[in-house]
């Protein structure tokens, strides 16, 4: 069995600030660097074989704070990064709202129908994370495996993993910051067991 552990970020400036993100840097505010430590408490008995981590520098700070402590190299990997939105990164979506109302209606109510220029569809980011996914599943089979990403990039694996359709992505629960989601996947090739859900359990 190789269990992956999908962790999100913490809250940075721009979560709070109500600003799109992407794959643009943001930094963790103090709230988030607080929610990685709370993370930190709250894993401190269990045992991890291997540490995922996005480049982006929101990931890392988490990944540090929260998985510093413990012995072996973080592995960063820019394919764990966010979902690109291309034009609309470093802005509010308050801007978003007045400039682009179609899009980001589609973003919000039709994920599925969702394609501004230059930017990934869902189904788009949906393939590259299933990809990194399988990729690591190679490399860490029968392991423990910290994989440290962002809200859209974890949901999308799992809406994979539960058979939920992109047309209904956004449903809860809710990818909170540092939410920790767990998956068993059985290395026979039976189905993925999604065992948490945004620190929901779901396996008695």
């Amino acid at each position: 069995m190789t269990t992956l552990h999908f962790i999100r970020h913490g809250e940075t400036d721009w979560n709070a600030e109500g600003r799109i993100q992407g794959q643009k840097e943001s930094v963790l505010s103090e709230q988030g660097r607080r929610q990685a430590a709370d993370l930190r408490q709250r894993l401190r008995h269990c045992n991890f074989d291997r540490i995922y981590s996005s480049t982006s520098q929101r990931a890392r700070q988490t990944a540090e704070i929260a998985f510093g402590h413990l012995p072996g190299q973080v592995t960063f990997l820019d394919s764990l990064r966010e979902i690109y939105l291309a034009r609309w990164e470093g802005y509010l979506y308050a801007e978003i709202e007045a400039s682009d109302p179609e899009a980001i209606f589609a973003f919000r109510n039709t994920p599925h129908e969702f394609n501004v220029e230059g930017a990934e569809t869902f189904h788009d980011l949906q393939q590259r994370a299933l990809t990194a996914v399988a990729n690591i599943i190679d490399e860490c089979a029968g392991q423990s495996v910290v994989i440290v990403s962002h809200g859209a990039w974890i949901k999308s694996v799992i809406s994979h993993y539960e058979g939920r359709p992109l047309s209904r992505f956004w449903e809860p629960p809710r990818m909170h910051n540092c939410c920790h989601s767990i998956v068993h996947i059985p290395v026979n090739g039976d189905q993925p067991r999604i065992l948490r859900y945004a620190d929901t359990d779901l396996d008695g």
